[in-house]
């Protein structure tokens, strides 16, 4: 099949479930956290990122790449967890036009506390619906296309 040629009536059911998902999960998933934590799906996706980069640490820039946010999202983001002191935000020492997000004990707490909350969200809106014998395939299949978009 070439990229021109129409969808099948089974290839067109799975891509507008698809968008469904795409648009309807993450404000679900950002319910279930904004209710349960008071942190927002965006905020814990940035403090998860910190938790998992090399001394807790990462450039506003590849900040903002590895949560999908625009340099202004990720710096308003970044901005209001330091408000709260869960992130320091400093200049970086190798250039001085950029800053570097720091994630601090109070942010780590946070993310700890919130975990199993995003946890238990993530399995009763997908994880728990799906046919786990079909997961190995769908992780392949998911990451070739995410290998694509990157």
């Amino acid at each position: 099949m070439s990229t021109e040629d129409p969808l099948t009536a089974q290839e067109e059911r799975f891509w507008r479930a698809l968008m469904r998902v795409i648009v309807a999960l993450p404000r679900s998933l950002d319910d279930d956290l904004l209710r349960s934590t008071g942190l927002t799906l965006t905020e814990y996706v940035v403090l998860m990122n910190l938790s998992e980069a090399e001394n807790q640490e990462l450039r506003m820039t590849d900040l903002a790449s590895a949560t999908a946010l625009s340099a202004s999202r990720i710096t308003r983001v970044v901005d209001a967890l330091q408000s709260r002191g869960q992130v320091v935000k400093r200049r970086y020492e190798g250039d001085a036009r950029g800053n570097v997000a720091t994630l601090t004990p109070e942010g780590l707490k946070r993310l700890r506390d919130a975990y199993p909350v995003h946890l238990a969200s993530a399995r009763k809106r997908v994880v728990d619906l799906l046919d786990g014998r079909s997961v190995p395939a769908m992780v392949r299949q998911f990451e070739a296309v995410v290998e694509k978009l990157d």
